[in-house]
């Protein structure tokens, strides 16, 4: 087994290293570096990425790679290696925000450039040092500023290696969602490195059942490759090949009768919309047999506003 040098820093094959994958200059002269996280087994297996924060307000993602990393079997792996970045998007995280600085979306800077701006810099820099030394992975994020996603694995249906890699991390929901200009899982698979994009919960806020359900889709994904050897609960994951989402027909306070993630069939009273004044104006019901993949929490909400993501069967 060779060792992994990430930006003149080795890992050898037995080690765990947290390294740092660069640093970056903000105008204030301030330096900002990105952690990574490397463990390695001498025995040879797949290298899994397990990055968060490509958004830095999206702390459920990064919850759930600290509770990675701090795992006992992720210390003592049988085989293979694990690269995990818990926030990829410093600059963002140190702000609470979901844009860098200049604006822009790091997800959406992707391949990058050497000497681009700030989110392009950061992403050569994945693609450069990070990209070439896995052979899949999972980068989590969540629901907008008003949207809670119901744990799902999104991933594209015709690759194989997509649904596989779905399959073996057996979320609740799986859903086909095809690649993006820009972003990190469309250069990746440019490269033949399958990316998996885990969505649960809202921005800057704790969900721990999407907490929860995303330590333990790593730990089924890891224990499919016998990296390790460790008791996890299985589940039955749903598998959805289109999605509408329910707009709100007229303005007014949104009250959502049925839980996150749930089955839902047609003409199932979904939530009401009231006005301010105390009467009920329109309920809203479902328009087909489907399950509910993300909810708008915002109470108050206009005319066309996005309420009800589902997906259909």
């Amino acid at each position: 087994m060779e060792d992994f040098i990430i930006n003149s820093q080795r890992i050898k094959p037995g080690e765990f290293k947290q390294i740092v994958l660069n640093s970056y200059e903000l105008h204030t002269k301030t330096k900002i570096e990105i952690p990574v996280f490397v463990f390695r087994s001498q025995q040879k297996g797949p290298t899994l990425l397990l990055s968060a924060g490509m958004h830095g307000e999206e702390t459920n993602g990064i919850e759930i790679i600290r509770k990675i990393i701090t795992h006992k079997e992720i210390k003592s792996l049988k085989c293979g290696n694990v690269i995990a970045i818990p926030v990829i998007n410093s600059v963002s995280f140190l702000f609470g925000s979901r844009d860098l600085p200049d604006g822009r979306d790091l997800n959406r800077c992707f391949p990058g450039k050497k000497n681009g701006s700030f989110g392009s810099r950061i992403a050569y820099d994945l693609m450069k040092h990070i990209i070439p030394l896995i052979d899949f992975g999972v980068d989590f994020h969540t629901g907008g500023a008003k949207i809670n996603n119901s744990p799902q694995i999104r991933c594209v249906f015709d690759f194989h290696d997509n649904i596989s890699l779905a399959e073996k991390f057996a979320p609740p929901l799986i859903i086909d969602s095809n690649y993006r200009e820009g972003t990190l899982r469309k250069e990746a698979s440019k490269k033949n490195k399958p990316i998996l994009v885990y969505e649960g919960g809202e921005s800057m806020r704790f969900d721990y059942q999407a907490i929860n359900e995303g330590v333990n889709g790593c730990l089924r994904l890891m224990k499919s490759y016998e990296m390790i050897n460790t008791e996890v609960p299985s589940n039955k994951a749903v598998k959805i090949k289109k999605d509408t989402w329910i707009r709100a027909n007229t303005s007014g306070l949104f009250h959502m009768y049925k839980p996150n993630g749930s089955f839902v069939s047609k003409e199932d009273l979904l939530g009401v919309i009231c006005n301010p004044f105390g009467n009920i104006e329109h309920q809203i019901m479902s328009s087909v047999d489907g399950y509910i993949v993300g909810i708008n929490n915002h109470p108050v909400i206009n005319q066309g506003d996005a309420l009800i993501h589902l997906g259909l069967l």
